[in-house]
């Protein structure tokens, strides 16, 4: 692990001016020394808050305070906010004049969040435990684990070769009407999906206690986080989630790899509301750097270099992704090496997410690409000059048997992300358009996610 950026030296005490310009081991090697009753992890996680200064964090935590659980795992452990270790600080409460807060990851490391106001803070999620009624929770945890037993694996195309998703998951719409359309209008990855539910009672119950609860997180957000006024290409109107994608998760080792959610259906800037139930697991994310050098080891490299922060989902928790997630951060769902049985899941996590699809963006207002396939769109997030963009793609590459053409057009949008006057006509775009294709080429590697 690299050493931490180091300042210049003051006069202080010798522990720190030994540790300042040491790497990272070395300061966790002192301050273990100094606190041997805590964790690595947390230890690793104040030393973050403090920007790896050991005199400062050992500060902090002079002051005892309840950091984990006596015994418990880390995979339910609890952690006091990072805001309490914080020397001088001031008031909690956020204003909407408040600068965002610095990302607190650092490279090769992942900073554990539990607190919610942590996580509010420092990614671009709310987190809200206890969510349900505990008898609600269960119950829909039962109807959801019954349903899992038919789920599927999605198949799709990674490169040259058919791969399927390391989790099972299954799709669910309002109505019959909206079931036959999902069956024969939309598309996913290149192709048209067979398996498709209409939402169990249970899911129907839950879908109004999740629209509130997530139209009331948003407005939290624009507040105190975006300054009063919504993002650019953010819709204006309440979120109504129509469809939820339910996700299943059995044992340690199934997982979902780095991805952004698929934005055709979703229009710009969407908001997510993902429940989980069952086993707790990391949900990590981390933040997208867009680079002059777009070569494919420039870009891991600079994506390693941001670090990771580990948001650690218990069961019966609402997860709010924010309108500046997808575009702007990764989210993965990684194998654990142990996980803590729950009494009525076993090893088995159920996630769900409800989604609202825009009526604007139903696919007979979306392009189409010349081989047929209806357009994928993308956020432009590898070149810096065209961060902030958007772009329609072939989506046919990604189905077994097919290869992509060559369709490719910039999307336009209005302030509130609806379609400009004759965006969603024909045409494949310029050359240079074209020779930009690349930026959405990196997506092949990702699953549809959590």
């Amino acid at each position: 692990m690299d050493a931490f950026v180091t300042r210049k030296k003051r006069n202080s005490t010798p522990c720190d001016s030994i540790a300042q310009e040491e790497s990272t081991e070395i300061k966790l090697a002192i301050l273990s020394s100094l606190h041997p009753h805590l964790e690595q992890d947390t230890l690793l996680d104040i030393l973050l808050a403090h920007d790896g200064n050991v005199e400062a964090t050992s500060q902090a935590l002079r002051t005892p305070r309840l950091l984990k659980k006596p015994g418990a795992r880390s995979a339910v452990a609890s952690q006091a906010s990072l805001r309490s270790f914080a020397v001088g600080s001031g008031s909690s409460d956020p204003s909407p004049a408040s600068k965002r807060a610095k990302i607190l990851s650092r490279k090769g490391a992942t900073l554990h969040l539990y607190d919610p106001q942590d996580i509010s803070e420092h990614t671009p999620c709310t987190i809200i435990h206890n969510f349900l009624p505990a008898g609600e929770a269960n119950s829909l945890l039962l109807e959801l684990l019954d349903e899992a037993k038919s789920f599927g694996k999605t198949t799709f195309k990674l490169f040259d070769t058919v791969v399927s998703s390391p989790h099972t998951s299954g799709f669910y719409v309002g109505s019959y009407h909206e079931l036959q359309e999902q069956k024969h209008e939309y598309v996913y990855n290149g192709s048209r999906m067979t398996d498709v539910r209409t939402l169990t009672p249970q899911l129907e119950h839950v879908k109004m206690q999740v629209q509130e609860a997530v139209n009331r997180e948003i407005q939290e957000r624009i507040r105190t986080h975006y300054g009063g006024k919504k993002l650019k290409y953010q819709s204006p109107a309440p979120w109504s989630p129509n469809a939820a994608f339910v996700n299943c998760y059995n044992g340690p080792q199934e997982s979902v790899g780095w991805h952004s959610d698929q934005l055709t259906y979703l229009g710009p800037r969407p908001v997510i509301g993902s429940l989980s139930l069952g086993v707790a697991r990391e949900f990590r994310v981390r933040r997208i750097l867009p680079s002059d050098d777009t070569t494919t080891t420039t870009i891991n490299a600079a994506a390693d270099a941001a670090g990771q922060i580990a948001l650690h989902l218990p069961h019966n928790s609402l997860l709010v992704m924010h309108a500046d997630m997808q575009e702007e951060w990764k989210h993965s769902v990684s194998p654990a090496q142990a996980i803590d049985p729950h009494p009525l899941a076993g090893n088995r996590r159920i996630n769900i997410t409800y989604r609202h699809y825009r009526a604007g963006f139903h696919p007979r207002n979306t392009p189409r690409c010349p081989c047929g396939v209806p357009a994928v769109l993308r956020a432009a997030t590898r070149k810096r000059e065209n961060w902030g963009r958007y772009f329609w793609m072939c989506h046919a590459g990604n189905v077994p048997g097919k290869e992509a053409c060559a369709f490719f057009r910039w999307a336009e949008f209005d302030e509130d992300g609806d379609f400009v006057a004759g965006e969603q006509d024909g045409g494949g775009g310029n050359k240079q358009e074209k020779e930009t294709r690349w930026e959405g080429e990196e997506q092949k590697e990702q699953e549809k996610g959590d």
